[in-house]
């Protein structure tokens, strides 16, 4: 059952799968400052779905860029402080297990035995990531036979999605309509090696730790209609959905773990936590030049409102 929250709690869930960079910063950046300028709470959950790319000193750097950064969490971490434990997905089969025993009694599960979307499941689905809408090669329908493959695999359990519209006020970007058929597709709640997808489990976290706010990146807007969709199959409150500008490279790419001259490495080697805040805050709008100010300074006056609905925002090299 989800928790009654009386105040805004949001939540920063990297994948310790790299050193963050600017464009993670950023949105960790605006994500405390949107519930700390209201009294609210932030939890930092370390979303490690995918077990061969997601490694601890991963999570233990992104603790300390962020205390570097004076953005404390109130819940959560690799020490698992907080009502909610575990704060790591990793530890948390069991919660995504009941879930998945729910939606399945839904009848609207079915096993797939494709392949590529199986794979990409436990990663956040970026626009840029090529995102292909699911066909519905294994979808039951009257008189349809699946033969699952000679080579004997497992398959993927996917959900059935209606043709229609999810409506959602963005914090940001205003009214959203996404069809879930037409733009998203059934979706994976399990991949075939047994590891749970993204949308689930962020579902289910997001539910079960009382998260009211959700500010992210705006190439994961088409996840808020599918992730809303999960909540009200599975009896939850879905939480406000607010998405951010990408943070792009001088070539208009969306930032990567590869973009190295922006990665926190290197950044905390040219400026100092305020310097670096200040300089954020600059290149979102909401404040008039580039000086060194906190993030608690900043949260004094913060309104999300302010964040301009523009599509990216391009950053050279700093």
């Amino acid at each position: 059952m989800e928790k009654d929250s009386t105040i805004p709690v949001g939540r920063f869930a990297p994948s310790p799968t790299g050193r963050m960079h600017l464009g993670n910063v950023f949105s960790a950046l605006i994500s405390w400052l949107s519930v700390k300028s209201r009294g609210g709470r932030w939890i930092l959950r370390i979303e490690d779905l995918d077990p061969q790319r997601s490694k601890r000193e991963y999570a233990e750097m992104i603790e300390d860029d962020l205390r570097w950064l004076g953005l404390p969490w109130d819940e959560g971490g690799l020490d698992n402080t907080g009502p909610s434990a575990p704060y790591s997905q990793s530890c948390r089969h069991s919660l995504y297990a009941g879930a998945l025993a729910a939606l399945e009694r839904s009848r609207l599960t079915y096993p797939c035995y494709c392949r590529r979307a199986d794979l990409m499941a436990t990663s956040a689905p970026h626009r840029s990531d090529g995102r292909i809408v699911y066909a519905g090669t294994c979808r039951p329908a009257p008189g349809k036979t699946v033969t699952p493959p000679a080579d004997g695999r497992p398959p993927a359990l996917r959900i059935m999605v209606p043709d229609r519209d999810m409506a959602f006020d963005d914090l940001v970007y205003g009214m959203q309509r996404v069809n879930l058929a037409a733009d998203c597709g059934d979706f994976v709640l399990r991949r075939g090696d047994g590891a749970w997808a993204y949308q689930l489990a962020v579902v289910v976290d997001d539910a079960l730790m009382g998260v009211t706010e959700v500010v992210r990146g705006n190439d994961l807007m088409l996840s808020a209609a599918q992730q809303i969709y999960l909540h009200g199959l599975l009896g939850y409150k879905a939480p406000a959905y607010g998405h951010l500008p990408l943070v792009c490279n001088t070539s208009g790419v969306r930032l990567s773990k590869r973009d190295s001259s922006l990665s926190m490495q290197a950044l905390r080697s040219r400026f100092t936590p305020e310097g670096l805040i200040g300089h954020i805050a600059f290149m979102a709008g909401i404040r008039p030049d580039p000086s060194p100010v906190s993030a608690a300074e900043l949260a004094g006056s913060f309104m999300l409102a302010d964040i301009k609905p523009v599509d990216s925002i391009i950053v050279p090299d700093v």
